[in-house]
């Protein structure tokens, strides 16, 4: 009886454990090419935890991970050493552009992205990335796509025959809403903005718009370079429409700005962020166990390196860090080099970021501003001064700030004494640490961890192959349509031609009421 009763119930507990567990283990690819090493972190962060979950991860990109797993197969394509020069030159020259203004700050690093964007287009024009779809014995279940303005390698997908999930860095936005048919407020809201503040805003969407038309058009380039050689393929903007969704590394509920997302939005904000921390390399376990007055972590993230600071704002800021009674552990790369020697000071050229911020005698994170840095801060609770540069670092040092989560000062004009009073005012008021606490339990409560929704959207899209039942009928409609012009014209059509009505039957009336006036003025006369 009970080898009958095994015989019925492992069957069904079969049946169970895949439906739970998945059906198979799937072949993903990712695509990886960013030459930013904080996106690479979020992109393998994903890869990672696919991995973990038993599937059979291919990863592409230039730089070398500093987060993998022993089956992921990497195919590296790494730079040149003129091509790491040219970065470290192009990083470098964006701390001489003194710009508050992110738009103001994007539009003139344009330029200087050009040789950046062009060694992510080269990478698939490597013979080893070349043969992931020419080998026919190569099958893959689904593609994830790095995004850093690179829509044309969304074609790699249609290559390889596969579904393609795109993995974006930061929230939904200008440049990725359109592949998904997501709803773009074109001024974000805010209960305290002004009206000065949404006019800014509104014409800062506009101009922001110019931009994605360039890089639209940069990577029209990129598509007809790497794949007009292949009948096949459909026209670029076709392409686009084959998203599946987009994984966006944001968390609306706590963050902002709350708004409307379609289903195939999916936020994954904090991806990055291990649900256990590792053991600390035992230097800094040891620097950090015997901060008895608390410790300090500075890191300006893995694009920005010490050589790229000016020497005068290196110096402000060892004098000042020097003097304090709390640790730091100060990321710094050129350790034959360093801004100065002092015992309360720890410079490493890697920091494992993540671990140390959830250290319990970690009191203060100086950072860039940047979304990573920002983002796993603010889950480990942890009170912030942050110093931005570029790009997006500026707006999300200032919604930090706004926030009550520290205070931001400009890396590009910092001065001794601003920095020391920041520093001294975050670390003994508890009202930082009080209100990034609270962000904390916001942050992490939700329904799902980011790492169990990025598990189950991308076997939903596996199972489904595809999820185009997800997307918004505006990805399918052109600018027409999805805006009801045509309506609107037909409208405005409308009432033109009731008002000339209008405007006859009075001239009418008024004819002939000054007809029938005369006449009877006249037949009075007489």
């Amino acid at each position: 009886m009970v080898r009958d009763l095994s015989r019925f119930l492992i069957p069904i507990l079969a049946v169970t454990f895949l439906t739970i567990h998945g059906t198979h283990s799937a072949n993903i690819l990712g695509l990886f090419p960013s030459l930013s090493p904080s996106h690479l972190i979020i992109s393998m962060s994903a890869a990672k935890v696919l991995t973990e979950r038993g599937h059979n991860v291919t990863v592409v990109s230039v730089l070398e991970p500093t987060i993998t797993h022993k089956n992921i197969h990497l195919v590296q394509v790494p730079m040149t050493k003129e091509e790491i020069k040219q970065r470290s030159e192009t990083i470098g020259a964006k701390q001489k552009n003194n710009s508050s203004n992110r738009l103001t700050s994007i539009l003139n690093m344009s330029s200087q992205m050009d040789s950046m964007l062009k060694k992510m287009a080269d990478v698939f024009k490597d013979e080893r990335v070349k043969n992931l779809y020419l080998n026919k014995g190569n099958h893959f279940d689904l593609v994830i796509s790095g995004y850093f303005m690179n829509d044309y390698q969304l074609g790699f997908a249609r290559k390889v025959n596969a579904p393609v999930i795109v993995l974006a860095p930061g929230p939904p936005s200008q440049m990725l809403n359109y592949l998904i048919g997501n709803p773009h407020d074109v001024v974000e809201k805010d209960k305290d903005m002004s009206f000065g503040q949404r006019l800014d805003g509104y014409i800062t969407s506009l101009f922001y718009q110019v931009f994605v038309r360039q890089i639209d058009q940069r990577n029209r380039q990129f598509y007809k370079e790497l794949f007009a050689d292949d009948p096949n393929m459909p026209e670029y903007s076709e392409m686009l429409k084959n998203t599946s969704l987009v994984f966006f590394c944001s968390h609306a509920a706590s963050e902002g700005s709350i708004r409307a997302n379609v289903p195939a939005a999916i936020e994954i904000g904090g991806i990055q962020i291990k649900d256990k921390p590792d053991v600390l390399p035992k230097n800094i376990e040891d620097f950090l166990g015997n901060a008895t007055d608390g410790a300090i972590l500075l890191s300006l993230g893995s694009n920005v390196q010490g050589s790229h600071i000016k020497s005068d704002t290196v110096e402000k800021m060892f004098k000042v860090l020097s003097k304090l009674k709390q640790r730091v552990i100060w990321k710094w790369e050129d350790l034959e080099k360093t801004p100065g020697h002092s015992d309360n000071i720890l410079y490493s050229r890697w920091l494992p970021q993540d671990d140390i911020l959830a250290h319990p005698n970690i009191k203060l994170f100086i950072n860039h501003a940047g979304k990573g840095g920002i983002t796993e801060s603010q889950y480990h609770g942890k009170p912030m001064l942050s110093l931005p540069v570029f790009g997006d670092q500026p707006s999300n040092a200032f919604a930090m700030a706004k926030n009550g989560f520290g205070l931001t000062l400009s890396l590009l004009s910092l001065e001794e004494k601003p920095f020391e009073e920041a520093i001294e005012e975050i670390l003994p008021n508890p009202k930082y640490s009080q209100k990034v606490a609270q962000f904390s339990s916001l942050y992490r409560d939700r329904p799902t961890s980011a790492r169990e929704s990025v598990v189950f959207w991308t076997e939903y899209v596996i199972r489904h192959h595809g999820a185009a039942h997800l997307q918004s009928p505006l990805v399918h409609m052109d600018f027409v349509a999805a805006n009801n012009l045509d309506i609107h014209v037909l409208f405005a059509a409308l009432l033109v031609g009731i008002l000339i009505l209008i405007k006859a039957l009075v001239q009418y009336i008024f004819k002939t009421l000054i007809s029938k006036i005369s006449r009877v003025t006249k037949v009075k006369k007489h």
